[in-house]
């Protein structure tokens, strides 16, 4: 059962806070589409002004929308389209401070206006999807998430 609970304003507690609450609701779960689905949760509570939170798989040469909260989304993203795509050919967590500005963004939602997406990787460092959040607000993510929540997706590892 869900408790609320207050995020702290301050980034390094904040990230403390969601990580063990990340932990809480996925840290005993065997399967991966449950632990997707609480984090995906645990994210779009935390993060007040995220307009979307959720995973997308690898499946072939497809990214295939997984577990998330918000409104729907487009179900399938090719390899390098998009900042999920981009995220998975350069192998590296993508911060777009105005998605209008990235070339060849995929518009779900036309109150979105930043996007953040951190790879999941294997325990050998390969990937097997994204995590991607979507922020009305312009600019809402940092490096800081990227750190904290790069941090926090290394508790899927196992899944992969």
């Amino acid at each position: 059962m869900y408790t609320d609970i207050e995020f702290p304003a301050e980034r390094g507690e904040f990230y403390k806070t969601l990580r063990s609450q990340i932990l809480l609701y996925t840290g005993q779960e065997s399967d991966a589409v449950a632990a997707l689905a609480n984090f995906a949760s645990v994210l779009a509570i935390a993060f007040e002004r995220a307009n979307w939170a959720g995973f997308y798989l690898i499946k072939g040469d497809e990214l295939v929308l997984g577990p998330f909260q918000g409104r729907p989304a487009v179900t399938r993203i090719a390899y390098g389209a998009g900042v999920c795509g981009t995220a998975w050919r350069e192998g590296r967590s993508q911060v777009v401070e105005d998605v209008e500005c990235f070339a060849g963004h995929i518009a779900c939602d036309c109150n979105t206006h930043s996007e953040i997406v951190i790879p999941l990787r294997r325990r050998d460092g390969t990937m097997w999807g994204v995590l991607d959040m979507d922020s009305v607000d312009m600019g809402y993510f940092t490096d800081e998430d990227r750190a904290g929540l790069e941090g926090c997706v290394e508790l899927l590892e196992r899944f992969g």
